[in-house]
């Protein structure tokens, strides 16, 4: 068979660190999110070093964690304030952190940026969400991101002990050929922060998440903010784990907490290895392709 037409070699088949050969505690943070900006990066500081002395491995944090929805308290990656305390924070607690997102502003551009820290505090990755919620759902919900933010245009992956994993923001779940590419790239989880609303949430949050694991054969992390009804935008809360089953291994309620749980590796080998799609791939008719710039 032709190279073009198999996936990447599972990661765990590549040299890593003992401690990681079969999985690692990830912890979602489903924190509440208020108007005091420097008070929710507090917050975060905290719970990362708090899901640490639990055992983490990796700690997300979830969507708009460091101001309300929106662009004012909008700073500069990896200069501001909030990045600048989340690689504090990553290096003296000696653990990956995915930032949940921030409003970035780059020269005349605004994002809706996750930026991912590994041990020692350094800048891992930098995620632009690359699909805008555009959305027109009548008597529920209109949304126009697109109005004020600019979208990115990268796939996003990173590689922290010797695992790959897929980073994504919120809409960018409802886009399966993303997942597909970070999945051939030889992701093993894919780690979402979002904010999916009161409409939305209940009918396709969890839909989704199994949808990319069951797609792809991975796992699936969806960190939310919790629910706050008194917000300018209510999210759904309700993070998430799915295991490359399909099965949803943790989730949270509305209220906030961390979820505490193991990513095991060796489930993503079993499932790929009994239904192994990833070989039976009729690429010679179909394929999905990342596009190089010019």
């Amino acid at each position: 068979m032709c190279e073009s037409a198999i996936d990447a070699v599972h990661p765990r088949f590549s040299k890593k660190p003992a401690s990681f050969y079969k999985g690692f505690k990830i912890a979602l943070v489903q924190m509440m999110v208020g108007a005091d900006k420097a008070q929710n990066i507090e917050t975060a500081v905290r719970e990362i070093h708090k899901a640490k002395s639990q055992g983490a491995h990796i700690v997300a944090l979830p969507e708009c964690f460091n101001s309300p929805y929106g662009t004012k308290y909008a700073e500069e990656v990896p200069s501001g304030a909030t990045s600048r305390a989340l690689s504090r924070a990553a290096a003296e607690a000696r653990v990956c952190v995915v930032g949940g997102t921030v409003p970035e502003r780059c020269g005349g551009a605004l994002y809706n940026t996750c930026t991912v820290w590994d041990g020692s505090g350094k800048l891992l990755a930098q995620h632009r969400k690359m699909h805008l919620f555009d959305i027109d759902i009548p008597d529920k919900i209109t949304f126009r991101e697109s109005e004020v933010l600019s979208a990115g245009d990268q796939i996003t992956t990173f590689e922290y002990q010797g695992v790959k994993i897929g980073v994504g923001i919120c809409y960018d779940l409802r886009f399966s050929e993303m997942a597909h590419l970070m999945a051939k790239q030889g992701c093993s989880v894919l780690i979402y922060p979002a904010a999916f609303n009161m409409t939305t949430g209940p009918k396709h949050w969890e839909l989704l998440a199994k949808a990319r694991a069951n797609d792809e054969q991975l796992w699936v992390a969806l960190v939310s903010p919790a629910r706050d009804t008194e917000a300018g935008y209510v999210a759904w809360g309700h993070s998430t784990l799915v295991d490359p089953w399909a099965n949803v291994v943790a989730k949270l309620d509305e209220k906030p907490g961390t979820l505490l749980a193991d990513v095991d590796l060796s489930i993503v080998e079993e499932v790929r290895s009994q239904i192994p799609v990833r070989v039976q791939r009729r690429t010679d008719v179909y394929d999905t392709v990342l596009k190089t710039k010019c």
